[in-house]
């Protein structure tokens, strides 16, 4: 996704299935009812690395200290700057950092909503959970300057009409969910929705035809639709220019 405006994000590491997970995590056993197509244990790592992969690319922290979200200011941004370099170096592991602040993780502040996996055409493949929370007040949200070298705070109907005026680039993916949210009036409104749908395993559909590339979403003229999944305006994306663009059905 280089060059692309995307969501922080990453894999499951190992390090992110912690042995003493009610010592040091809100919500651990709540966090696998909402993904019951995978062991209770991956699911409660998938929320961990969403965490720990937030605090890496994007330097925010989900974690309570005395009951309360965290805030990062003063002496303590120093501090955790020390920790997400270190941790991005691979020098110490989330959890350390953590049980050395006496914090608590959030889990329970994350609202798992959909799940992508890229087409089998794809040679790179994707298999992806999204989670949506609320912003924490008290800190600053900064790229890692390694791998995300640019951020920035977007309301979703400018990413949108950013990306039709080819000023940013969004995969298919950001572009849908970013499409969605920009019917809500606020994060209530997104969290409650997030916290109702149904989040069916969407996998698009890739197709050519002459010289044209295209990706299909479930509910297009030329592709099934899938049950649980709510067919987006844009059910057809093509390939122009090494960018996915949306296309009119026929």
């Amino acid at each position: 996704m280089g060059g692309a405006h995307v969501f922080p994000g990453g894999r499951v590491d190992p390090a992110d299935r912690i042995d003493d997970m009610p010592g040091i995590a809100d919500g651990a056993e709540a966090s696998a009812t909402r993904m019951r197509d995978v062991p209770a244990e991956d699911a409660v790592a998938h929320h961990v690395a969403a965490l720990r992969e937030l605090f890496e690319e994007a330097g925010a922290l989900l974690a309570r200290r005395h009951g309360r979200i965290m805030t990062i200011d003063g002496e303590s941004s120093g501090r955790f700057a020390a920790h997400r370099h270190n941790l991005i170096a691979g020098t110490v592991s989330f959890a350390d950092i953590v049980r050395a602040e006496g914090l608590r993780l959030a889990l329970d502040e994350l609202t798992y909503f959909a799940h992508w996996v890229t087409p089998e055409i794809e040679i790179k493949r994707f298999d992806t959970r999204f989670f949506i929370a609320r912003a924490p007040e008290g800190q600053t949200p900064v790229h890692d300057e390694s791998e995300t070298i640019h951020s920035e705070w977007l309301d979703p109907s400018e990413a949108i009409e950013r990306s039709r005026n080819d000023e940013i680039a969004l995969p298919p993916p950001t572009w849908t969910t970013l499409s969605t949210l920009a019917k809500f009036e606020s994060i209530d409104e997104v969290l409650r929705w997030a916290r109702q749908k149904p989040i069916p395993r969407v996998q698009p559909g890739f197709l050519e035809r002459g010289d044209e590339t295209l990706l299909l979403y479930p509910g297009d003229p030329l592709y099934p639709a899938l049950e649980g999944f709510e067919t987006p305006a844009e059910t057809r994306f093509a390939l122009k220019n090494r960018r996915w663009r949306p296309v009119k059905s026929e």
